[in-house]
């Protein structure tokens, strides 16, 4: 059987809960904005791109014939 745990080691796991929550939310917030950062940096070449004009027809390249 376990003992129940004592008021100090309570407090202790709540303190460590709140800063382990605090540092997920932390981390989670910094990959948001790289992801964002990354994802308006990516729009703004396409829209680049796409005011620069259609991209030139794609011609078939003639493969040579064996003998």
């Amino acid at each position: 059987m376990t003992k129940p745990p004592t008021k100090a080691e309570r407090d202790a796991r709540k303190a460590f809960r709140q800063v382990d929550a605090k540092n997920a939310m932390t981390e989670h917030e910094i990959v948001q904005k790289a992801f964002s950062n990354n994802r308006e940096r990516l729009k703004a070449e396409r829209l680049v791109r796409e005011a620069a004009g259609p991209p030139p027809p794609k011609t078939k390249a003639f493969k040579a014939k064996r003998k």
